[in-house]
């Protein structure tokens, strides 16, 4: 028998999870109660490639600077519009690519939390990776998009085509149908699943392989059919990220 969980159980459920995440800052306020010196970090929405490039699309405050930073200095930005959209063009990578999203406001900046991943130029997986909290595949991913994995616990997420719709998810003891959120998220916390053991997810099946070695650094590399991510967040904490192949091109 399939235990039902909504979008509401779901998220409380996988707030075991977010022991690594930052807690979030409060905005200042003045006299009257209202927020100053406050910048939201941006979101990063959808990607899709033109020729050579990605083209990155998101929402943010409305006239901000937002920026793809990584750790050698290198950066891509574009304006927000007045509605808050912006688009970030980049010449395609040649190979693996870590960005940190941050938002620049006059003399306010808030950096994101998350990551932005680019795997074998685009030619892999494309993800934001999140501390505490389920990765979300911008590429064409199939009904399992990430399995997420710390040192107590294992998140499973993906994307529907519609909100609201039932998904049915099986991985050892686990029998769940978990019900799809806004834009067609969903994730839900799973109980110990050992390595190599079967992950089904809408009637297709994936052999998750299990977490990497424990290691400080960076570590992308194939496991089982996907990539498997071993990353650090902002707070120090380990995190695997395992990614399936994403659905060939009709």
């Amino acid at each position: 028998m399939k235990r039902a969980i909504g979008v509401a159980a779901a998220a409380a459920a996988f707030a075991a999870l977010a022991g690594c995440m930052p807690a979030p800052q409060q905005p200042e306020r003045d006299a009257a109660g209202n927020a100053t010196g406050w910048t939201q970090p941006p979101q990063i929405l959808a990607v899709r490639r033109a020729q050579a490039s990605l083209i990155f699309s998101g929402q943010a405050e409305p006239g901000a600077r937002v920026v793809l930073r990584n750790d050698e200095g290198a950066a891509y930005a574009a304006a927000a519009d007045p509605d808050g959209r912006f688009e970030i063009r980049m010449a395609a990578p040649s190979d693996l690519l870590l960005l940190r999203p941050e938002t620049q406001v006059g003399q306010d900046a808030a950096a994101s939390p998350d990551r932005l991943l680019i795997i074998a130029g685009g030619r892999g997986p494309i993800a934001i990776l999140r501390s505490g909290g389920p990765t979300r595949r911008l590429d064409p991913a199939p009904a399992l998009g990430a399995i997420d994995s710390d040192a107590q616990s294992l998140l499973a997420s993906g994307r529907t085509g519609t909100a609201g719709q039932a998904v049915d998810v099986s991985a050892g003891r686990n029998a769940l149908e978990v019900e799809s959120g806004q834009a067609g998220l969903w994730s839900v916390l799973l109980d110990t699943v050992a390595p190599n053991s079967v992950v089904t997810v809408g009637g297709q099946t994936f052999v998750w392989p299990g977490p990497g070695a424990d290691t400080p650094d960076l570590k992308v590399e194939r496991a089982g059919d996907g990539w498997r991510v071993g990353w650090t967040g902002p707070r120090g904490a380990r995190q695997w990220t395992w990614l399936p192949d994403a659905i060939p091109a009709a």
